[in-house]
């Protein structure tokens, strides 16, 4: 999966389960290109996402939620997650 169809799948399935105004996500995978520990093929992601709902919960329980929505796509393809909740 390249960079472009995974920023889609995880936009597409945070809207399909959240509540949201709005979501931006940033590609930082450049700060983990030198990290022993970093696979080519998957990514570091920044998820800022605009959600009443989710701001409504505690930060743990709003990131369990996140974490179980994007799953699949964690143990694929994403390297490190960001998330930003506002």
């Amino acid at each position: 999966m390249n960079l472009n169809q995974l920023i889609l799948s995880v936009k597409t399935k945070i809207q399909k389960n959240i509540l949201t105004q709005d979501i931006k996500i940033e590609d930082k995978t450049f700060l983990h290109e030198k990290h022993s520990s970093h696979t080519k093929g998957k990514f570091h992601l920044k998820i800022e996402i605009f959600s009443k709902e989710l701001k409504k919960m505690s930060k743990i329980q709003a990131n369990k939620k996140i974490y179980n929505i994007l799953e699949f796509e964690i143990k694929e393809y994403i390297h490190s997650i960001q998330i930003l909740i506002s």
